[in-house]
């Protein structure tokens, strides 16, 4: 379980420093957004090469970002159901889901999208618009990004069966899964706590 476990932290820090990276990706398509949104109301032209920019940066930073938003539990959960149960059976809950629902689904989309961007890369596919940009890659982001997530699943289920069997502190230091953002700025919830 030792290795398992180094492996898991390994897989961690890759995926923070993906993750991390591909953040940048949301500044990149602002200034391409705003960019082509002043070019086309002040010279009334538009470019589909941007526009096709926009849309694959907005699905690289959902495809690659998957697997980070896994690390920091950052994915919708079932709140309802699983308020004010123990810490156990949550990580009991999470065992099961990585295990028979998010690594096998995860596992089906690789298999499924190799070929679809394999074919797309190998006939060179591009846009149907006019000035458009080659669509392979954002089509090789599907698999890449599935790739990332079952990673960093395998990675979580190390750390949620190393937590039930007593070998590993919880690693989350997240509480109440508050967004790094907040507390990074210290932002308090109570609008009394704030400065």
């Amino acid at each position: 379980m030792h290795f398992l476990l180094q492996l898991s932290r390994l897989i961690d820090r890759v995926m923070t420093a993906v993750g991390k990276a591909a953040g940048w990706l949301v500044l990149a398509a602002v200034i391409i957004s705003a960019g082509n949104a002043v070019v086309r109301k002040v010279f009334s032209t538009s470019s589909n090469a941007w526009l096709d920019a926009q849309w694959y940066l907005f699905g690289a930073v959902f495809m690659l970002c998957a697997s980070y938003t896994l690390l920091k539990n950052g994915h919708v959960r079932v709140d309802l159901l699983m308020a004010g149960r123990s810490k156990r059976t949550r990580d009991l809950v999470d065992v099961f889901g990585h295990a028979f629902f998010l690594i096998p689904l995860s596992l089906l989309m690789i298999y499924e999208s190799y070929p679809f961007a394999m074919r797309s890369m190998e006939l060179g596919e591009t846009s149907p618009n006019a000035g458009g940009l080659p669509v392979w890659p954002a089509k090789m982001l599907i698999l890449v990004g599935f790739i990332l997530l079952l990673i960093q699943a395998v990675s979580e289920l190390i750390k949620r069966i190393a937590i039930l069997r007593g070998q590993l502190e919880d690693p989350d230091s997240r509480q109440d899964d508050i967004p790094e953002l907040v507390e990074a700025l210290d932002v308090s919830a109570d609008p009394s706590q704030r400065p």
